[in-house]
């Protein structure tokens, strides 16, 4: 199932670096990460670097260097200075990655923003990140300015499209504002990596308000290579890796930031990633390597269309992002038996994965990665646990550990414990052998009576029905019990199940605690959020509402 993992990664990052800190002359310039990609882009100029899937237009290295450092310029000449904020809202096209690299080589801050956000919820995003420079597409424009004046703040707007009344058109502004400066002549800023905070992502779980990540170079640099520790080749380890994240995940600033890099091509999509699309990306660029959600791979490879697509280019999964079942893996396997497929367990407040499932047992999310300290504590005590097989909290110590919240100084110091553990909000176990198992989110655990239920575990019951395409579970609330066990499904094409065939499999499988007193609801497909999460929030409301069986 696993491959074994390899310091290979940090070797090349390691000569990598020692060229970048050869030219300047500065040490910490080996976290810089807009030098360190500057370089990278120098390195390849033929490159073929990006590629839109929903137009086939493609563009090498050289041409990104050249287009990054003019964007740069105009960064200057309009005055933005050290950790001022950009904001990106588009979809993948070749030029979204241009400002992002533009402002990495200068030390100001670049923000992902989901594009499908309304007034109230951009002024709330915009408050907090306070951006001088918008960059997004026209069909944004409208609710963009509604929310800035809302807030009665002054910032620019870059469309990406053609120019539009007053505002900027972002080929229009490389071509006009740019200034005479030539990649040669270019010179990156100088700053301390350790502290700059290189981008800001939104993350909120699945349950809590959307809070945003502020992730420093140094950050990054020991952070985003980690997904890389099963491959030996560098650079290239692979030739092509398919994007389908929106810019606002910290998994599509991940390609973005280790494509020029790590020097492979990154196929993209301007259009919706939906699964005829991406089966028809599959079919034509045959990548090698992509990180998908485990609700977008139920519905690639549980489908009845999955016959339609040639997967077996696929050598590298990486599937995160919420919890995964046993049974999903075993799908996927019997489809592409020799891709590699990791449980990529991480938060976005330690810039990505931490533990590698390389030496463990089929379902563990592994061990503690080398530049991750782990601990569990157990939830009532607050005390360290040091047996095997008790769950409590995961704690994070590390250099890949995120900053801060940003603007948000409460937050922040909440998210720490007062020996400066970074606190996950999991609920891991580990066995005799170090090897850890999810369990939980702390704060989805429900209460019946006096004991506490895990939805994952009732998931990965009804999962295992073969007229089951997804399950979530919840609860609704009950003054004499506390939470009564409720079954979202949503059933396969073609299958009819009934409600009392999944009670009578979770009451064949589980105590009595977990059983389904708040009955089953059919869906056609499940809420998620922006980040493509299960919207668990809006299932408790649903719950309320719907009719349960």
């Amino acid at each position: 199932m696993y491959k074994q993992t390899s310091d290979a990664v940090w070797w090349y990052l390691h000569e990598l670096g020692s060229r970048v800190v050869a030219d300047s002359g500065i040490t910490s310039d080996r976290y810089h990460v807009g030098k360190i990609i500057l370089r990278s882009l120098k390195d390849a100029p033929d490159y073929v670097l990006q590629i839109d899937g929903a137009t086939d237009e493609r563009e090498t290295s050289k041409s990104v260097l050249e287009r990054s450092v003019r964007c740069a310029s105009v960064f200057k000449n309009m005055g933005l200075k050290y950790q001022d904020v950009i904001v990106i809202m588009a979809p993948n096209h070749l030029d979204l990655v241009i400002p992002m690299y533009a402002a990495l080589y200068l030390g100001i801050t670049v923000a992902g923003v989901d594009m499908g956000l309304r007034i109230n919820e951009l002024r709330d995003t915009l408050k907090c990140t306070k951006p001088k420079l918008i960059f997004c597409e026209n069909s944004n424009v409208p609710t963009v300015e509604e929310a800035l004046k809302a807030l009665n703040i002054s910032t620019k707007i870059v469309t990406f499209g053609k120019k539009l009344d007053d505002n900027l058109c972002f080929t229009e502004l490389l071509d006009n504002h740019a200034g005479d400066t030539s990649v040669e002549q270019f010179k990156p800023a100088d700053f301390n990596p350790m502290l700059t905070t290189a981008v800001l992502v939104t993350t909120s779980g699945s349950t809590a308000i959307p809070k945003t990540a502020a992730l420093t170079h140094k950050n990054i640099f020991y952070g985003f290579p980690n997904i890389l520790v099963f491959n030996t080749k560098f650079p290239s380890p692979f030739d092509i890796a398919m994007l389908l994240s929106p810019v606002q995940w910290v998994s599509a600033t991940f390609q973005f930031i280790m494509s020029p890099i790590m020097r492979y091509t990154r196929v993209q999509t301007s259009s919706a990633p939906t699964t005829d699309h991406v089966y028809s990306l599959i079919n034509t660029y045959k990548p090698e390597f992509t990180i998908l959600s485990p609700t977008f791979m139920t519905t690639l490879f549980k489908t009845c269309e999955k016959d339609k697509c040639d997967f077996s280019s696929l050598k590298f999964i990486l599937v995160g992002g919420s919890a995964v079942s046993k049974q999903l893996l075993e799908e996927v396997k019997k489809v592409i038996p020799n891709c590699h497929l990791q449980i990529g367990y991480g938060l976005t407040e330690s810039s990505g994965l931490v533990a590698t499932p390389a030496y463990s047992p089929f379902g563990s999310i592994g061990a503690p990665l080398n530049s991750v300290q782990f601990k569990l504590v157990d939830m009532n005590t607050n005390e360290e646990i040091t047996k095997p097989n008790e769950p409590g909290e995961l704690r994070l110590k590390g250099p890949a550990v995120f900053k801060e919240y940003y603007n948000d100084a409460q937050m922040t110091a909440a998210a720490f414990d007062e020996d400066g553990w970074l606190k996950t909000g999991d609920i891991l176990y580990r066995d005799e052998y170090f090897n850890y198992y999810f369990v939980d989110r702390l704060k989805l655990l429900l209460k019946y009576k006096s004991y506490q239920v895990s939805p994952v575990e009732v998931e990965n019951v009804i999962i295992k029905h073969p007229g089951v395409l997804d399950v979530a579970v919840t609860g609704i609330p009950d003054d004499e019990c506390g939470d009564l066990i409720v079954a979202f499904v949503v059933p396969l094409k073609g299958y009819s199940v009934t409600a009392q065939e999944i009670k009578d499999l979770v009451k064949a499988s589980l105590s009595d605690s977990k059983q389904l007193r708040g009955g089953v609801i059919f869906l056609k497909e499940m809420p998620t959020t922006s980040t493509s999460k299960l919207d668990r929030a809006k299932l408790k409301s649903m719950a309320l509402t719907l009719n349960r069986e």
